[in-house]
């Protein structure tokens, strides 16, 4: 008697979970219920345009720190700042050794003061995931489209002397990317790897 009684309370259970799934979609739409997620960095800067225009702004052998800070680039206070020494300087902008290649005057200046120059890498992103499409599709694996978008923005300085000597830019203003899993025997579909003997 008890187990049937345990029996009703774990169907019940299941019930009101199938009610309370059916009431969520009934309220918020299929679609809402689809996951979604976003990895962003969104200081100092909040769209792509505000990073290259704070770039634009920095002039070699002008600017100097204490603008830099005023503009939201401080290596200390900023997130996202890596802060590069002399010899992750050497790795990234020195080319091997007899290459022709010639040296901007600002890389050079900071070779010659060695430990002296500092780098501040700064690298901002705000990425957005979502999926789109038939809920049921995607709640049961038979087709799940996933819609990336967002963009990237990184900045190299080089500082000697609290005076900015040389600056490098790169980056993609707008990221926007499909992807499709298509599985066309839905949650089967792996079935037949975990069916295999396992040796």
């Amino acid at each position: 008697m008890r187990h049937v009684v345990h029996s009703d309370t774990a169907s019940r259970r299941v019930l009101l979970a199938a009610a309370g799934l059916a009431l969520l979609l009934a309220l918020g739409g299929c679609a809402s219920l689809l996951p979604r997620g976003a990895a962003q960095t969104s200081k100092p800067w909040t769209d792509f345009s505000q990073a290259h225009a704070a770039f634009e702004r920095i002039e070699p052998y002008v600017t100097t720190t204490a603008q830099l800070k005023a503009d939201g680039i401080d290596p200390l206070t900023t997130p996202n700042v890596i802060i590069l020494n002399y010899a992750d300087i050497v790795r990234r902008l020195v080319p091997p050794s007899g290459s022709d290649v010639p040296l901007d005057r600002g890389i050079r200046d900071c070779l010659l003061a060695q430990a002296a120059c500092r780098g501040y890498e700064i690298e901002q992103r705000h990425i957005d995931r979502k999926r789109v499409g038939n809920f049921w599709l995607d709640f049961l694996d038979f087709r799940r489209e996933t819609v990336t978008t967002g963009w990237r923005f990184n900045m190299l300085l080089l500082v000697v002397d609290d005076r900015v000597v040389y600056k490098l830019w790169g980056g993609q203003p707008e990221i926007s990317e499909t992807e499709v899993t298509r599985n066309p025997l839905g949650p089967l579909q792996g079935i037949g790897q975990s069916l295999r003997p396992q040796f």
